[in-house]
């Protein structure tokens, strides 16, 4: 059974969540560990806010930040993967959520392209 987009993102922030722990706390990387929470939990969290708008342009709006916000999160995903050196087990799950970021990117862009398409 698969499960529906809102528990895929809030999977996906949960996931990130816990990886943090394998950031170094060397002052270099604080950012990415505070960027990191809170670009993949608030892209879940816009995307729940879009699904009780009071109209397509604010479902849209919505649509647009948590796409944002998922782009954003692959950025530092990318970031701890070009600086960080992780064991076997923390780097196979940093592959995961690399993966899963670009495909939920995929998912909001297609839902902001056909939602924009239906405005017109």
């Amino acid at each position: 059974m698969d499960i529906d987009l809102a528990e895929r993102l809030f999977v996906f922030a949960v996931r990130n969540i816990l990886f943090l722990k394998y950031i170094p706390r060397e002052p270099e990387f604080r950012n990415i560990n505070y960027q990191l929470s809170r670009s993949s939990s608030s892209s879940g969290a816009n995307y729940e806010e879009a699904q009780a708008a009071y109209s397509k342009q604010e479902f849209l709006f919505k649509i647009d930040i948590s796409l944002k916000e998922m782009r954003e999160s692959n950025y530092w995903l990318r970031l701890a993967n070009a600086t960080i050196s992780f064991n076997e087990e923390q780097q196979i799950e940093l592959n995961k959520l690399l993966e899963e970021s670009v495909e939920l990117k995929n998912i909001l862009g297609k839902i902001a392209a056909s939602t924009r398409n239906n405005l017109k």
